[in-house]
């Protein structure tokens, strides 16, 4: 079994990332695992290419500082060659209907300068997922149309050239405690927020993270109690602090007796839990050249794990 798993530079890396993926990812890998960086899927609309080289570099340190194993991540760009040339022959056989009707696409070309990759990534995104032989991919409701096109496009391909492609199917993850914009609990903590200051990023440093948790909007029922519908600004503060110290929510409440209280008691809990993470984060790039080898090395082993299928994908579609 492969499972493939991806997160993209669009942003900074924040704790509603670390605490629903990455740190998940690093405790329940399995043999055959697969985790990318997807720098590719974040040039779908405006972006500046040094801050996406900055913060692809970002994500990979921010991975590995997690504990999730190096053998196991790669950066997409590094695949480029293949991932390409296997998008070309998945987009050969898919029709414009099925590309147009996906739900992003529409909900986000509605401007003047849509680009074209809009409307084509999906098909690399079935190509992330076929070309190593992926078999399950969590995703949340947003990426599920996606893999069910990737599904599509396989079992097209294969009735129509010859067996190639595994089977993917795409699996909800499981739940991890949905980490709301501190200043705006209607809202979840997003890398693309114009406002950061509700937003808790693995790298700001511990009296940043202190500054923005003792800022967080709370309500004016006055009590510490886990009512997610009545308080969710409070709910919101005691589900990470929850995430952070492995209690529940309703018992991480036991005991705070203000509002004071609560957020002194998130924001040393988000300090400790985030610590090493950053430490090592930081030390990593700091030493390009260490970096640059994990880099490498998964591009490599990345690359030898879908060899065999591009190239047969490529022979039964009449290349080469």
């Amino acid at each position: 079994m492969t499972r493939l798993s991806g997160i993209t530079p669009s942003g900074h890396v924040h704790l509603g990332n670390y605490l629903g993926a990455v740190r998940r990812w690093a405790r329940e890998d399995a043999d055959g695992d697969l985790y990318f960086v997807s720098d590719l899927h974040a040039m779908t609309t405006p972006y500046r290419p040094e801050l996406l080289r900055a913060l692809t570099r970002e994500q990979l340190a921010v991975l590995i500082a997690t504990g999730v194993p190096a053998d196991r991540v790669f950066v997409q760009s590094d695949l480029t060659p293949e991932l390409t040339s296997l998008t070309w022959v998945l987009q050969c056989v898919t029709t414009y209907g099925e590309a147009a009707r996906m739900t992003q696409f529409k909900e986000k070309s509605t401007g003047a300068s849509v680009r074209l990759g809009l409307l084509t990534y999906p098909t690399l995104m079935a190509a992330d997922i076929l070309l190593p032989g992926a078999t399950e991919v969590p995703v949340g409701d947003d990426q599920a149309q996606h893999v069910e096109l990737a599904r599509t496009l396989a079992r097209r391909f294969n009735g129509t050239y010859g067996e190639v492609f595994v089977m993917p199917k795409a699996i909800m993850p499981p739940v991890a405690a949905r980490v709301a914009d501190l200043s705006d609990p209607s809202r979840k903590m997003a890398k693309s927020a114009r406002d950061s200051i509700g937003v808790l990023h693995v790298l700001d440093e511990p009296d940043l993270l202190s500054r923005k948790v003792k800022r967080a909007v709370t309500d004016n029922h006055a009590r510490v109690e886990y009512r997610p519908a009545e308080q969710p600004a409070v709910a919101n503060l005691l589900e990470i602090l929850a995430a952070c110290t492995g209690d529940g929510p309703r018992d991480a409440a036991a005991g705070l007796d203000g509002y004071a209280a609560l957020k002194d008691a998130v924001a040393e809990a988000v300090i400790e839990e985030l610590r090493p993470v950053r430490s090592r984060t930081l030390e990593l790039l700091d030493d390009p050249a260490e970096l640059d080898k994990i880099r490498a090395a998964g591009a490599v082993r990345a690359r030898e794990r879908g060899a065999h299928r591009l190239a047969s994908a490529l022979r039964l579609a009449g290349l080469g």
